[in-house]
């Protein structure tokens, strides 16, 4: 069983696709670390043999931040907009979309269910 960041990689998968299970590795990212390391990309995570998910496991370790170290930087960057009262901490706060997208029609997501406060049925 390969696991690289502590993330246990399907078996079954190829390499270049079960590196994705990462957080913070996509498919771009994938395929360098597999061409860094010179292991093919079509191989599947069961073939690989120790020194290879050893040579895999110290790329990702040495170059890249991933997992817990990524979710918790963008946190911090996250709550330091907030700390300041920019525009896009308080988009953060409010809990509203931060990029720029119209709230009248959208965004669901964000600001959560349609509010049923309008003319509820009442049952007799």
């Amino acid at each position: 069983m390969a696991r690289i960041a502590s993330v246990d990689l399907p078996m079954n998968k190829r390499i270049d696709i079960a590196l994705t299970y990462i957080y913070g590795i996509g498919r771009t990212t994938a395929s360098d670390i597999c061409q860094k390391t010179g292991i093919e990309p079509g191989k599947r995570v069961k073939d690989l043999v120790d020194d290879e998910i050893n040579l895999l496991r110290n790329e990702i370790e040495k170059k890249y931040k991933v997992e817990g170290d990524l979710r918790t930087e963008i946190q911090m960057n996250i709550k330091r907009l907030m700390d300041i009262g920019c525009y896009r901490g308080i988009r953060h706060r409010k809990g509203l979309p931060v990029r720029g997208q119209r709230t009248h029609t959208n965004a669901r997501t964000r600001r959560g269910g349609r509010k049923n406060t309008i003319g509820k049925n009442k049952k007799k």
